[in-house]
């Protein structure tokens, strides 16, 4: 069976796919770039869904799992105007932020993933920040959630530390944790 994520694109295709990602919206932050996800990122994303750092978020994934779900992630722009980016430091991919919606999901979610090496350095939650303020701002998002496992404890403090709350009890299993929702200035 091919593998898509292999196939190189036309000079159309390409061409298309670069116009399509001009749509998404970049945002910086002091360290870091988030940005409209490529082709080549789904290597990164695979390594991350398909190891044990997938756990929770319904993995280990195998590779054709793994394009799937990326592709869901990312085709989220084109339906619900918010989905996934791909976080990176001078040119170097770290990981990927989300403002998604699967389904079962309460409201929409703010969903973090890193490869090993970008852990630790706070590069998830300066991405984080970004993406929650433009989910706020520039969409006018009236609520986000991250659902995330309950032995997921680096992700729940994560979000703990960016101000979100759990919600009581837990959701097909995991935990929901409330954003706060910013305070409009009149």
């Amino acid at each position: 069976m091919s593998e898509p994520w292999t196939h190189p694109l036309t000079r159309a295709a390409a061409m298309q796919a670069a116009s399509l990602a001009a749509a998404v919206p970049e945002l910086a932050t002091p360290r870091l770039r988030l940005r409209a996800p490529r082709l080549e990122d789904f290597a990164t994303y695979a390594e991350i869904v398909g190891s044990d750092r997938g756990l929770g978020l319904g993995g280990p994934m195998a590779p054709a799992e793994a394009w799937n779900d990326f592709c869901r992630m990312v085709a989220t722009w084109l339906l619900r105007g918010h989905g996934l980016w791909s976080v990176e430091r001078r040119g170097e991919l770290l990981g990927f932020v989300l403002i998604g919606m699967e389904p079962g999901d309460p409201e929409p979610e703010l969903g973090f993933l890193f490869t090993a090496e970008a852990e630790g350095q706070g590069h998830a939650q300066e991405a984080a920040e970004a993406a929650r303020a433009h989910a706020f701002g520039a969409l006018g998002l009236p609520g986000l959630v991250s659902c995330i496992a309950p032995e997921n404890f680096r992700s729940r403090r994560l979000a703990e530390r960016l101000g979100a709350r759990p919600d009581p009890g837990t959701l097909d299993g995991v935990l929901v944790y409330r954003h706060p929702v910013p305070e409009l200035s009149v």
